[in-house]
């Protein structure tokens, strides 16, 4: 019987080359072109007026350095903006977040009305910050209904003035934004609740384990992607927050609830300060940025423990 060669290996066949997987990057370039023409280059051009004494129309400016800056260091006002951005910044983040874990833990259960309880609670979210924001600004008036309702059930002395005081406007603003976002966290919360087995639930259940037990080593653990989420949020949103404090109290009394939007907003369209109020500006950004990126990476950390 005759043997079969095997078929020649053609001259120039070599190891095959392995084929991409990814796409190419000229894909994104477009996308890339336009944010850099839209975002990057207007933020640049920004950042330099921040070193500048420009007052938004006079086409001549002269470059002054950190006189801007410095001049930040100075200013009263600027640092109670800084601080109240920090602190209103933390009261939602933490206020909220609470509030939404209670909300979720509440409606993730077997009560038949527990659809409309959701649709009912989350609904604030869905309303302009601004429209929210004159609302409460009725409510929370002298003659408003809040202090309507304290005089109805026997509390008439004590009417505080919520928006005018200067102790409480700045809690004020952090209720109302409590009120509107807390239904939003509810629902990342219950999204990472439901995607928990009811098995876990049952096993923890059949060993004896209380609830305050099992929240804290079952379902904590298993939570923390959505408290990942949630705090970002809150947080950066906090620190940007502009809407809800102009509308409600326009910084005041005084200077008594200005934020750094607030105050940007002011030295810019009020005073004409431009350069300092992106210098202003460039402050609250690095403080969105650094306040981002430390949070993320004690909670990418903290979800990699419990994984």
């Amino acid at each position: 019987m005759t043997a079969v060669a095997p078929p020649a290996t053609p001259p120039h066949a070599g190891p095959r080359r392995r084929r991409r997987t990814g796409p190419p990057w000229w894909f994104a370039a477009p996308a890339l072109v336009l944010f850099a023409f839209v975002v990057l280059l207007p933020s640049g051009r920004g950042v330099y007026y921040a070193f500048t004494d420009w007052d938004g129309l006079s086409p001549d400016l002269a470059f002054v350095g950190l006189d801007n800056f410095a001049a930040m260091l100075d200013d009263r006002n600027a640092m109670q903006a800084i601080w109240h951005t920090l602190l209103i910044a933390v009261a939602v983040t933490v206020i909220q977040n609470g509030a939404g874990l209670l909300l979720a833990l509440g409606v993730n259960t077997i009560v038949k009305s527990r659809n409309v309880l959701r649709v009912f609670l989350f609904a604030p979210a869905v309303i302009t910050p601004i429209v929210t924001a004159y609302l409460w600004r009725n409510l929370l008036g002298p003659d408003g209904a809040v202090n309507s309702l304290l005089a109805a059930v026997g509390l008439g002395s004590w009417r505080p003035d919520w928006l005018g005081d200067p102790q409480l406007a700045l809690w004020s603003v952090v209720a109302v934004v409590v009120w509107q976002f807390a239904g939003y966290s509810m629902v990342i919360f219950l999204a990472g609740l439901q995607s928990i087995p009811k098995e876990i639930y049952e096993a923890a259940a059949m060993d004896g384990t209380g609830p305050v037990r099992r929240f804290w080593s079952i379902v904590r653990p298993l939570l923390a992607p959505a408290i990942t989420i949630n705090l970002m949020l809150s947080i950066i949103g906090g620190i940007k927050l502009f809407d809800q404090v102009y509308a409600l109290t326009g910084g005041g009394p005084g200077h008594a609830s200005d934020t750094l939007s607030t105050l940007i907003y002011k030295d810019a369209f009020t005073l004409g300060e431009f350069g300092y109020s992106i210098a202003l500006a460039v402050v609250l950004t690095v403080i969105v940025a650094v306040a981002s990126t430390g949070q993320y990476l004690v909670l990418a950390r903290s979800e990699r423990a419990a994984s």
